[in-house]
């Protein structure tokens, strides 16, 4: 009888007729791991740390020991060997079962287009999905594996864009670009090659409902409401001006990057300054939903705008192609907000204008500023305004609401309540403003962690307001990213993942929702993804923030790095904040006295601290990654 594996969605042997057959999961990983390398053997010892991971070899070994008899008995009920024993190794017996997997060695000269259809497939389902093992070594093989995947997915669809295709391949070609776009939302290869697809086939249609694809990924999130209230966004457009026989012949450039620089002041009236900082920040974040821009985030924009000195430098550093300086001048019904976007290639003025800047006109403004940029900068590729309409509807409620965000830039208690009050005047003007909301549970969350009494009802509350959020607008990323924070600190990790997906998939370039992400996915024992992340929030907000730092660093630990973990604390401004990971990471890199260091400046400020009971309380999913902390802290003298 021929037997195949299933190694996409679950894992499973089937006879062949296509039923499932009873086989020890285990065994079935084993087969996987060893048909995906290109020696076809391993050792015991390796197969026994990938099965049950490095705390406790000798009884790994015990294990294995009982899984390969049970191997060996049911081998010999199917009448098959899939695997032979050795005293040191395991062996896969080649031809012996078939499989889903497309071998990483692979004749390369053959042509990689006839792998479409199936990898397709195969990143459309997800590799071992609910397979029951959760050891370091399986779970970083595993995402090892996800990535081959879809390199080899891109691989073939270069491949099969370079040939003629029948109708039947065109459409396979079609979905596979889709299924790459949605994995790889942001990455610029992805998007040439979807581009070429398209417009090779003359599909123009539907690459323009494409960017209508991320509305969609919200319709089965289990906050939603049916009866909740809901406002129409403009759909994505492409320049009308441009006809679709010309798109196939427009060059497909880089995505450009843009800095909206916080406005300087020519102006005494103080407290228009602050509304106007708000309001350039407001608008940076608005266009982290586009795809065809990459937006530099507010705080790097900000730290830019105070280099006067090297500021070119900073803009090439940092590969910012476009600029918006703006300046706010005059008082009284004159005050007025000047901007102009700036080509830095030549230093070309490409748009000026001047904008009233009476408070009930900050909606308008936001909704000129941003189709000029739009038209300029994005051109072709996708043009539309987020959220312009909704803040339209009610400029006062707006108004209040940038005035809120600027306590919420600085964490201190009477900072969060004070911006927790004017958010709350934000909705008796506006009930369903959703972003005051999100704000709203965002001081809750952080007055949370400030008050460090460990208060269930503050992350209720922050869940509660996040969720309201999400019922008003589901199209907007914040309510999902407090909904994420709110969860992880709750200890629900699974759930905060899941939010901050749907966070960064509406807004693929907001900055500070990615770095939320990262500390999620550290949270959730996945420290290489959290680590990808952190490095792309800080690509995309390069004077970053503590926050960010401290994120990469608990990445860098969880991963063994512990010298780039010391090196990440290093650069942030207030180091302190990490002191406990300091000694940790001093420990195990074998350095004593400044573990012990970090030790004694972490009693000095809470003296009661107390390993175990802190590692009850913190949020991590997998025993080892807290054994790791534990390890270390108590290296350090804890």
């Amino acid at each position: 009888m021929q037997f195949s594996l299933r190694t996409f969605g679950e894992i499973a042997l089937l006879d062949s007729a296509g039923r499932e057959v009873a086989f020890p999961e285990k065994a079935l990983l084993i087969l996987t791991y060893l048909l995906t390398g290109e020696r076809g053997y391993t050792s015991r010892t390796s197969i026994a740390r990938f099965l049950w991971g490095e705390d406790d070899i000798a009884n790994s070994l015990t294990n294995l020991r009982k899984l390969i008899s049970r191997i060996k008995k049911r081998q010999a009920e199917l009448n098959a060997d899939f695997m032979t024993f050795d005293d040191t190794d395991i062996h896969l017996v080649r031809n012996s079962l078939t499989s889903d997997l497309i071998s990483p060695y692979a004749d390369a000269s053959k042509d990689q287009s006839q792998h479409l259809p199936l990898l397709a497939k195969a990143v459309q389902a997800t590799f071992l999905e609910n397979a029951n093992c959760q050891s370091r070594a399986f779970v970083d093989w595993r995402e090892g594996e996800k990535k081959r995947h879809l390199a080899a997915l891109k691989q073939a669809l270069e491949a099969a864009t370079q040939r003629p295709a029948t109708a039947d391949e065109i459409a396979i070609i079609k979905e596979a670009a889709l299924l790459l776009f949605e994995a790889e939302p942001a990455d610029e290869n992805t998007h040439r090659i979807l581009l070429k697809v398209f417009d090779a086939e003359g599909g123009i249609e539907q690459l323009k409902r494409l960017f209508e694809r991320r509305k969609d990924l919200v319709s089965s999130w289990p906050a939603r409401s049916p009866a909740s209230p809901r406002s129409s966004i403009p759909a994505p457009a492409f320049d009308e001006a441009i006809s679709e026989h010309d798109l196939p012949t427009q060059p497909i450039l880089r995505i450009p990057r843009l800095a909206l620089l916080p406005p300087g002041n020519d102006s005494a009236d103080t407290a228009a300054l602050m509304v106007a900082s708000s309001l350039i920040e407001d608008i940076t974040l608005g266009f982290c939903a586009l795809n065809s821009l990459r937006v530099i985030a507010p705080y790097s924009a900000m730290q830019i705008s105070r280099q006067t000195e090297n500021q070119l430098a900073l803009f090439q550093q940092y590969d910012i192609n476009y600029v918006l300086d703006t300046r706010l001048s005059g008082l009284g019904n004159d005050l007025s907000l000047f901007s102009q976007l700036i080509y830095m290639s030549n230093s070309e003025v490409v748009w000026a204008e001047r904008f009233n800047f009476g408070k009930l006109d900050l909606a308008r403004n936001k909704r000129d500023i941003s189709r000029h940029i739009v038209l300029e900068v994005a051109g072709q590729v996708e043009r539309h305004e987020t959220t312009r309409i909704y803040f339209e509807q009610n400029p006062a409620a707006y108004h209040q609401y940038l005035v809120g965000q600027q306590y919420l830039h600085r964490l201190t208690l009477p900072n969060m309540r004070r911006a927790r009050k004017e958010m709350k005047t934000v909705l008796r003007e506006s009930a369903d403003f959703a972003p005051a909301m999100s704000s709203i549970a965002r001081t809750y969350s952080k007055e949370w962690l400030l008050t460090a009494r460990g208060d269930i009802e503050l992350l209720k509350s922050a869940e509660a307001y996040a969720t309201q959020a999400i019922e008003i607008r589901d199209d907007l990323a914040d309510g999902y990213r407090e909904l994420g924070v709110a969860k992880v600190l709750q200890g629900a990790i699974d759930e905060s993942v899941e939010a901050l997906e749907l966070a960064e998939a509406l807004s693929p370039h907001y900055a500070d929702v990615i770095a939320d992400h990262a500390d999620t996915l550290t949270h959730c024992s996945r420290p290489q993804l959290a680590l990808e992340k952190i490095t792309h929030a800080i690509e995309l907000n390069p004077l970053s923030p503590d926050s960010y730092l401290w994120t990469a660093a608990g990445a860098s630990y969880a991963l063994g790095q512990f010298s780039e973990t010391v090196e990440y604390i290093g650069k942030m401004a207030d180091s302190s904040l990490a002191d406990r990971l300091s000694a940790a990471s001093w420990a195990m890199l074998g350095n004593s006295e400044k573990a012990r260091f970090f030790v004694r400046r972490t009693r000095e400020t809470n003296p009661d601290f107390d390993v175990d009971r802190w590692l009850a309380i913190v949020p991590v999913k997998e025993q080892w990654h807290k054994d790791m902390y534990r390890e270390g802290l108590k290296k350090a003298g804890f």
